[in-house]
């Protein structure tokens, strides 16, 4: 058997087990075509489909971006393409298969599966973006709110200490003029008193001393 003969064997053997929905299988038929024939068109293209199939999107990505060879034919190429953007769509990388959508509509401008794919992941990028400013918006509008919470927190601690240094202060600051007044008064009798005092013992100790003389 010829190298040849060997991957179109390994080939149909992947797409029967593919038909049957045995994917794993279909993917371990299409590897060792390619292991006969590593540059087998056929044989990387439906390598793509089943690994697709698997949900191995990144995988299927990369081998349908590998063989998308400028020199295939445009309907061939816009197939390729074609998957690439599907396999994109699914990995949520929407911007890349955008690109891919429209490389596959450059090759075949009236294919409406890729137009309708195209449209469809369009729409996912712009509600993704309008979901993603709208997630910003949020996050502003809460950080605003907790640097207005903070502001008025710190307010409500200024106006807090103030207060407590007018009540250390207001002590002084409540002695009435009448209090002033009666302690006024109070001093100066104290002193009259006291004047009072040292003359009445003035008078005393002469007395005394003229008794003496005599």
């Amino acid at each position: 058997m010829t190298m040849a003969q060997g991957e179109r064997k390994y080939i149909r053997q992947g797409n029967k087990e593919y038909n049957g929905g045995e994917f794993n299988e279909s993917e371990i038929q299409y590897r060792k075509a390619l292991d006969k024939e590593i540059n087998s068109y056929e044989g990387n293209f439906n390598l793509g489909d089943a690994l697709y199939k698997q949900e191995k999107y990144e995988d299927a990505a990369r081998k349908f971006s590998n063989i998308a060879d400028p020199e295939i034919n445009r309907e061939e190429l816009s197939r390729i393409y074609h998957n690439m953007g599907n396999s994109l769509l699914k990995n949520n990388q929407l911007q890349e298969s955008i690109e891919a959508y429209k490389q596959a509509l450059r090759n075949n401008p009236n294919d409406p599966d890729t137009k309708h794919n195209l449209a469809y992941a369009m729409n996912m990028l712009q509600q993704q973006q309008q979901q993603q400013q709208q997630n910003q918006d949020n996050q502003d509008q809460n950080q605003d709110q907790q640097e207005q919470e903070q502001e008025q927190e710190q307010q409500e601690q200024q106006e807090e200490q103030g207060e407590q240094e007018e009540q250390k202060e207001q002590p002084m600051d409540q002695i009435s003029e009448e209090d002033a007044r009666r302690m006024l008064e109070a001093l100066q009798q104290d002193e009259q008193q006291l004047q009072e005092k040292l003359k009445k013992q003035k008078a005393k100790v002469q007395r005394i001393a003229v008794l003496k003389d005599w």
